[in-house]
């Protein structure tokens, strides 16, 4: 049971690494693309407030929410795992 402790201690460490870096690459592609679409539009406005408000709208977004994949798919897995080797 000490060694299922220390591996979930472990894996949720690196899970919340690996949420972090892809949290902020995705950040940082959809402000580079708003920055695309603020050019393309013909500059209306300001760009800092057009990305602000970009961004706000990406925090509420389903992309933003599926990105929590990372931690549910490797538990979920992980528990599947251990369910067909000691119960089935």
């Amino acid at each position: 049971m000490l060694a299922f402790g220390r591996l979930m201690f472990f894996g949720l460490i690196a899970l919340t690494v690996i949420y972090v870096c892809l949290s902020f690459y995705s950040r940082s592609v959809r402000r580079g693309k708003l920055k695309t679409w603020w050019e393309e539009e013909g500059r209306p406005g300001d760009l800092d407030a057009y990305v602000e408000k970009g961004l706000a709208e990406y925090d509420g977004s389903l992309r933003r929410k599926l990105i929590l994949g990372v931690y549910v798919v490797p538990i979920c897995v992980v528990a599947l795992i251990i369910y067909l080797t000691n119960f089935h």
